[in-house]
């Protein structure tokens, strides 16, 4: 038998965690934007669970994309982003 795992105390359950907390107001505002820039509409509380897998999918795959060419383009030496 499977030993039981710990409940998690955090409201989310979500095993992510950020190697830098501090930036979870830019990945939030990242996901306004990329979200508008799409046409999805986010609701107002926050609550995401009806949004459609597509939907989610389309704002973290482009979220993903932006923070890969960030990454890039600092490695690079280059300072313009998008």
């Amino acid at each position: 038998m499977a030993a039981r795992q710990p409940q998690m105390t955090k409201q989310s359950r979500s095993s992510n965690s950020l190697v830098v907390p501090q930036a979870m107001a830019a990945l939030d505002q990242m996901k306004y934007e990329v979200a508008q820039e799409l046409g999805i509409q986010i609701p107002a509380d926050g609550y995401m669970g009806y949004m459609t897998t597509r939907e989610a999918g389309l704002i973290g795959g482009n979220i993903t994309r932006r923070l890969i060419q960030m990454a890039e383009m600092q490695i690079s030496g280059s300072s313009q982003f998008r």
